[in-house]
This record gives structure tokens, sequence and C-alpha cells, in this order.
């Protein structure tokens, strides 16, 4: 339910280092000094919807489905930042609170830098401070937001922080846990002050024995066993490309967001949300970990292979070029089979099931790779997909992006000029959209008018174009 103390927009008319996440502080690592007022434009708070609501009145913008949500973002780096910008990309309008100078850790992750940010020593000016260059890896996860700069050290600027933890629907943090107490933040104290807020707290390794341990998502691949099963048998362990852990947590974290505000709905009443990079890793490993608990046999990496289908995997074409092949039933073997010009082997012993031909693995790989080498990954995916075989060559980030606008899915969003494009959010709803993304803040940008909103009366709406 909307929080009683602070006005509501009007309702609509319509109906970490690879990409780590250090999820907690140290002592000393607190949010942020004053730097002085940025420049004023809208941001996603106030930007329109994107896309035609359904029953939405011509003329009229469509509804948005967290109108009204007001998030704290106290976190950095990855997980959580990225947790509040899909509230962002919902409707929320969500406030991020840095730390002084420098902001949140990933505005100096690079290269590459953001446009205008080029050189080693670059700066630019935002009303009247001086803001380093900001890395483009900060953009990814920091769309939409309003910017405000708080010294939890200074009186001033911690009390600043509490009320905005009073006025708020979403917290959203990743302090060490305990840390959070010395001024007044910490769930205690924010669910006494506020007792309607939803406190989403992220950390490494949870609240209890863990606490201490720093949660960087490179040693949580790790310790988390994902490592373990990526690579080539024999090979060295390896992570994922991308800080899988931390997104696979920051969805956790909305997700929880999401229930803990529909619970809210009912009861009127907040609740403590808690996530932490080590259980949504282990809860994405699926079967991998529902195998191990059925046999107590620790799996191993297997390449590009699955370990329970066949084929599943890349197969060399012409020039050893790959094309990843996913045959998920013994229907769509028979199609490849036809297409390859093989269907013999549907009839032979060893490839006729699912589970004969994970078992006759390598003989399999042989017949299917002779026969493909004879064209390339994008002449056999031409050939297959028609016959409902999954199949395709193996991307660039390039063309995986010109893929997606092939076909329909304009993969990415401008956020202003001189601005680093964002990639759509994924999600798509027929009735309230998701909204127009904005550049991600500059350091600070819209904190005077927050800090007078803040320092006023708690029934003076948001600032909503600042």
């Amino acid at each position: 339910m909307p929080q009683p103390h602070r006005p509501q927009p009007p309702p609509s008319t319509g109906a970490d280092t690879n990409a780590t996440n250090a999820t907690q502080s140290e002592a000393d690592d607190t949010h942020v000094t004053r730097t002085g007022a940025g420049d004023t434009h809208a941001t996603g708070a106030g930007a329109a919807a994107t896309g035609p609501a359904v029953g939405a009145p011509s003329g009229e913008p469509p509804a948005r489905a967290l109108e009204g949500i007001l998030v704290a973002d106290f976190s950095r780096v990855l997980a959580g930042p990225l947790a509040a910008a899909t509230l962002a990309d919902l409707g929320a309008e969500v406030i991020k609170v840095e730390r002084p100078g420098t902001g949140d850790d990933t505005r100096a992750w690079g290269p590459p830098f953001a446009p205008g940010f080029a050189s080693e020593d670059s700066t630019e000016s935002t009303g009247g401070a001086q803001q380093s260059r900001t890395a483009a890896y900060f953009d990814a996860a920091n769309r939409s937001k309003h910017g405000l700069a708080l010294d939890l050290s200074d009186p001033d600027d911690a009390a600043a922080a509490r009320e905005l933890a009073r006025r708020a629907d979403v917290l959203i943090e990743n302090f060490r846990p305990g840390s959070l107490a010395a001024y007044g933040l910490d769930h205690t104290a924010t669910r006494a002050a506020n007792p309607g807020l939803v406190h989403c707290t992220i950390t490494g390794f949870g609240s209890g024995a863990g606490a201490a341990l720093p949660g960087y998502d490179f040693v949580v691949q790790a310790v988390g066993g994902l490592m373990s099963i990526t690579g080539e048998p024999g090979g060295t362990p390896l992570k994922a490309g991308v800080a899988l852990v931390d997104v696979l947590t920051a969805k956790d974290a909305a997700t929880g967001i999401l229930a803990a505000l529909r619970h809210r709905d009912r009861t009127g009443q907040g609740q403590l949300v808690e996530v932490n990079l080590l259980s949504s890793l282990l809860g994405s490993l699926v079967n991998q970990a529902s195998g191990y608990l059925a046999t107590g046999r620790d799996p191993g990496p297997m390449g590009n292979r699955h370990p329970s289908i066949a084929p599943y995997e890349t197969l060399a074409c012409r020039d050893g070029q790959p094309l990843a092949v996913a045959v998920g039933n013994d229907r769509q073997f028979r199609a490849l089979a036809q297409v390859l010009g093989a269907p013999e082997l549907t009839e032979d012993v060893r490839f006729a099931r699912n589970q004969d031909r994970v078992q006759n693995r390598s003989d399999l790989i042989k017949v299917l790779e002779n026969l493909l080498a004879a064209d390339t990954p994008q002449a056999w995916t031409e050939r297959l997909t028609p016959a409902s075989v999954p199949c395709g060559p193996v991307n660039s980030l390039s063309g995986a992006l010109e893929l997606a606008g092939r076909l329909g899915l304009d993969p990415v969003t401008s956020v202003g000029e001189g601005r680093i494009p964002q990639v759509t959010s994924p999600l798509r709803l027929s009735a309230t959209p998701v909204t127009q993304p904005s550049a991600p803040p500059r350091l600070d940008e819209h904190g005077a008018p927050l800090r007078t909103w803040l320092s006023g009366p708690a029934d003076q709406p948001l600032p909503l174009r600042m």
C-alpha cells in the first residue's frame, strides 16, 4: 500500500573484476559526501513509458506497474544497482545514494569509459562540481535513477539518509552485515521508523557465519561450484564471461522485493528481504545440483556438452567453424539426420534414443561432424531451422545484437545524445509497459533538489523533474 507519510502520484488514467560485486563494505567504506548540485534534467522516474498500453486512452501515458513506489538505492557495484534499475524499468522512482568524490566503485571500472571521459585526467563540471570520468560498467546498472551523494559519517547527511529511508517504499543495500546500525539504517531502525518499508539486504554469504566474508562474483563462482563445471574436461576451471552470479542475485532480489510489496498491499506491513550471492548461485545450478543430490557424485566440466542430452553442444563445420546444436528429443534428432542426408542414423541402435546417444556421444559426434564439414554454420542454420532443429552459429556480441534487431526485439535503447545506449529491458508487459530509460545520473546530479525535499515537510511530493 502507498506510504501514508509520502504523497503518491495521481493514479494513471490508463488501464565484481571481471564484473564482480563487492557486497560488503569495510568499516570506512560508507556513502558519500556532497559534491554540489548537478545539472538538472528529467530522469527515468518522470519519463513516459514506451509502447501503447492495453486499455490506455489515446493520448494518455500508459500506466506503470510500480507507479508511486520510491526506492532508496544504497547499494553499489552490480547486484543491488541492477535490482534497483529493474524496479526503475517497471516505473518506480529510484534515488541512488553514493559516496563522495568517487561514487559507486564501478564509476572507475574502466576502460571503456563513457563518451566525454576519454582521457586519463579528464573531468566534467556538473553544477560547479568536478567529476572524474565514468566507466561504461556503471551505466549498465544505473539507468533511470536520481543521483544523490551523502556522507553517512556527517550527521546532517546521515539524518537525510534516515529521512529518505522513512519516506521510501523500498530500501536496497549491500553493506557489511551490522555496519549500518551505527547510522540508524539497519532493518531494526528502518522498520521502527517506517513499518511499511521493504528493506532488501544483499550479502556475499549471508548474515550468519559468513557475514564477515567479502562477496565478489568471481570468488563466489569459484567457491560456489560454478567454475568446477565450466571449461573443458581436464582443463583449467573457468568463470562465466559475465558477472553471472551478481546478475542472478539481482533477479532474486527484485523477485523478493516484488513479493514483499504484494504482501504489503494485503497487510500494510513491510519486511526484510535477504539474498546472498552463494545461495543465488546454488539455486541456479538446477539439474547439476539435483544430479549431485541424487547420486552423491560431483559433476565435472564438459565443455559445451550437456550431461544428459546429445547432441547438445558445438559441432565443427567447414574449416572447424562451430555450430551450436541443441537436440532436445528424438523427433529433433530425426529431423537433424534427415537434413544432413543420413536418415539411417535414426535406425542405428547407438543413436536411436537420447539415452543411447548420450552413452555413445563420441561416436555420434564423429559421424555428425563428418557430415557438417560440407558447409558453414550459417548455411546449416538456414537448412536446419526450417526443420525445427534448434541451432545457430556462435555469434560475437555484435552479432547477437544484430540478430535481436533482425528479429524485431529492439535490443538497444537510446538514453540521450552523447550517452551510452542501454540494452533494452527484457520485460514486456501489455498493460504496464516498462519505462523509456533515461541516462544514469552523474555523481550527485540531483543532490540539491533532493536534499531540499528531504529537509522539508514529508507531505511534499518528490520533485520528479530536477
